[in-house]
């Protein structure tokens, strides 16, 4: 058994012991208090005698599943708090005052108060228990995690443009043909017009469709006026 598993059990264990201890100081409590309205003004109406102690007890109750809600969403609600130590202190103050209101002339033992505190004080401690453990849980946090594996941070490698390529301009369209495809269109054009001219040569790749900018079209002019032996455009 792992220890995982064993502690597992023991919270299980723990958690259902609480539980029937909180169940069975709350019910004798809840007795005591309906016997103490009985032996002042209820003992003929057996119905509000035993009803009676939930206006006591029932702040109690809907304290404790308030501070469950809380504990679950791990935020303090002081409402919550509120109601279970005023259900719980007012309880047990009546448990403990109803040992000496019974009308008797006869000073009760110590051991009556005591038995008379324990079941109430029983219930809460244990909640208090039980409200730890949850705490506590949910709280935990993961204990499995993924190692992480430092990966390389360099680029990979890229290939050098070729001859015929010109890298594209930082934020720029992408080329839509080569230097030599524009060196080939400019020369048509320019045996068809008869003149080396840049408005020519733009024009017939625009006819084409294709896209170029003036790096790319000064290049091509270049290797077309060192064909034609010139340095200037013939407008």
């Amino acid at each position: 058994m792992t220890k995982h598993t064993a502690e597992r059990y023991a919270l299980v264990a723990a958690g259902a012991v609480i539980i029937v201890l909180t169940a069975g100081g709350f019910w004798l409590s809840y007795a005591h208090l309906a016997e103490v309205a009985g032996q002042h003004g209820l003992r003929n109406y057996p119905a509000r005698q035993w009803t009676w102690p939930a206006t006591l007890d029932a702040f109690i109750v809907a304290g404790e599943l308030l501070m469950l809600r809380a504990g679950l969403r791990k935020v303090p609600d002081w409402w919550a708090i509120a109601l279970t130590a005023t259900g719980s202190v007012g309880s047990i103050a009546l448990n403990v005052a109803g040992v000496s209101g019974t009308g008797s002339t006869s000073a009760a033992p110590v051991l009556d108060y005591v038995v008379a505190a324990v079941p109430p004080t029983a219930a809460l401690l244990a909640f208090g228990v039980l409200m730890r453990q949850i705490h506590q849980l949910v709280a935990e946090p993961t204990t499995a995690t993924t190692p992480v594996t430092a990966q390389a941070t360099e680029p990979p490698p890229t290939e050098p443009p070729s001859a015929d390529q010109e890298p594209s301009p930082r934020g720029g369209r992408p080329a839509d043909a080569t230097v030599d495809e524009l060196v080939e269109i400019g020369r048509v054009a320019i045996a068809e017009h008869g003149r080396a001219s840049r408005a020519v040569v733009h024009q017939a790749i625009r006819d084409k469709g294709l896209k170029v900018g003036g790096q790319r079209l000064t290049q091509a002019m270049g290797v077309l006026r060192a064909e034609l032996g010139t340095d200037q455009d013939d407008d």
